[in-house]
């Protein structure tokens, strides 16, 4: 585990980083502050924790580089008060953040060790208000009402018209979208009334969305 000194040293240099690209937010940069990125990454890679570039986690998963992850839930706008669902629990990094801006998160992860190891670092760092389950985060989380926000980090074919159910009016998805074979796009539904806005913002490298809950791992 880092040092203090050297978890600051990181988050400072993230912060410089994203300041030059626009992103000033406090709420947000105080929460992923509290949220220490290196109790999220393989001790291997602990020095890479503050850094743009992806690192391999269990499962064959991989986490986003520090700045595409804050880049994404700078975007998102979670709000306090809010409900947020999240497909795709993975590190447990963004849920930990999430879960210190909303009300209350739910998060969908289909392999058991992901979710197990994602649970303990929401217990060790006094993260509240979260709740990780392994599921099935193909349709959403059909049962648990309507969410103001929803998070998938994974890509699918063509846009997921399935979780509109699921979103509150004026509420709002990111999901990644295959452009085409090589080209996976970020992709921002605004819901109003039965109309959504859609804006594409960023390539991201996110792999397509498996359904099903792993048999093993």
């Amino acid at each position: 585990m880092k040092s203090g000194m050297v978890e600051k040293e990181g988050f400072a240099a993230l912060v410089l980083r994203l300041r030059a690209e626009g992103i000033s937010d406090l709420d947000l940069l105080t929460a992923v502050e509290q949220t220490p990125r290196s109790q999220f990454v393989p001790a291997q890679f602990s020095d890479s924790a503050y850094s743009s570039r992806t690192i391999p986690i269990d499962c064959g998963s991989f986490m986003e580089g520090a700045d595409l992850a804050v880049r994404i839930l700078a975007r998102l706008q979670v709000k306090p008060g809010q409900r947020v669902l999240e497909i795709g629990t993975g590190s447990g990094f963004m849920t930990a953040v999430m879960g210190r801006m909303a009300e209350r998160v739910f998060s969908v992860e289909r392999y058991k060790t992901l979710v197990t190891q994602a649970q303990g670092r929401m217990d060790a760092l006094g993260v509240r208000g979260v709740v990780i389950r392994q599921a099935d985060g193909s349709n959403g989380m059909p049962g648990e009402g309507t969410f103001d926000r929803i998070l998938v980090t994974a890509a699918f074919p063509s846009m997921p018209r399935f979780y509109a159910d699921q979103l509150t009016h004026g509420g709002s998805m990111m999901a990644p979208l295959m452009m085409d074979e090589d080209t996976c796009m970020m992709v921002r539904l605004t819901k109003t009334g039965s109309r959504f806005e859609r804006e594409d913002l960023f390539t991201v490298p996110y792999l397509p969305l498996v359904p099903h809950i792993a048999a093993q791992l």
